[in-house]
């Protein structure tokens, strides 16, 4: 009996494995939001609905007023995107608060975790798109450090960056050709960045990071970045105007 049970396991073994031996690629990826209604959920519990009411009330109280309104629909992806382009000037926006000026601005595309929809912006749409406790932080880095981050990007696919950053990725993920300001950048040089406190420690495959110098990191809860991006929206609606973003060819892919 022992001998044919350990004979049947090692045949499970054998059988998983083959079964896992079969080669898959992904080839692509999609996401979408789905809204649990009653296509979903067509007998709701009364006595769930009841318990869940007052936390809702609270939630719904923090969630739901607008900040402002998106003029287009804005959404992520590489090498460039709308959202991630916008996201990086609002980083640049938001650093004169700190008396700071830096040369240019990255916004990790693994941090955008949702998009903007043409229409009224609420807080809970910013928070769905910034969920992270991530703060505003500024550092410097050599010349040939950027060149080493721009590469690290290209090796990816890229990454948010703001406006005057111009970078061109070869087949294979190499970085071909870096420009900020329309100038080449000087190896010899210094640079002053801003980014996401969690970028800056060199995560999200941009380990250029971790040879920062001078780094500030304002730690108090308004400089999470999506209080940033609320204020950004809110200082637009307070000027009549809608907030839009576009591809600007800031990242480019060589065909």
């Amino acid at each position: 009996m022992k001998k044919r049970m350990i004979t049947g396991g090692l045949l499970s073994v054998v059988l998983l494995a083959s079964s896992c031996s079969e080669p898959y690629r992904l080839v692509g990826m999609e996401r979408t939001r789905i809204l649990v209604d009653s296509r979903y959920d067509a007998a709701p519990d009364a006595g769930g609905d009841e318990f869940i009411r007052p936390y809702k009330a609270r939630v719904d109280s923090l969630m739901s007023p607008v900040v402002g309104r998106a003029a287009v629909d804005m959404g992520v992806g590489r090498p460039e995107s709308p959202l991630s382009n916008l996201l990086a000037d609002i980083l640049m926006w938001a650093s004169a608060e700190h008396g700071e000026h830096p040369a240019f601005a990255v916004y990790n595309m693994g941090g955008i975790r949702a998009a903007f929809s043409k229409g009224d912006v609420t807080c809970g749409d910013v928070l769905e798109v910034a969920p992270f406790d991530n703060k505003i932080c500024f550092l410097t880095l050599t010349g040939k450090k950027v060149l080493e981050l721009f590469g690290q990007m290209a090796a990816v696919g890229g990454e948010g960056v703001s406006r005057g950053v111009e970078l061109v990725i070869a087949d294979g993920g190499r970085l071909k050709q870096a420009r900020l300001n329309g100038k080449p950048i000087d190896p010899e040089g210094g640079y002053r960045v801003v980014t996401l406190d969690y970028v800056a420690q060199g995560n999200d495959k941009m380990p250029a990071f971790r040879s920062k110098a001078d780094v500030k990191v304002p730690l108090s809860e308004e400089n999470n970045v999506r209080f940033m991006i609320m204020d950004y929206f809110r200082a637009a609606a307070a000027r009549g105007e809608a907030v839009s973003a576009a591809v600007e060819g800031r990242i480019k892919m060589e065909e």
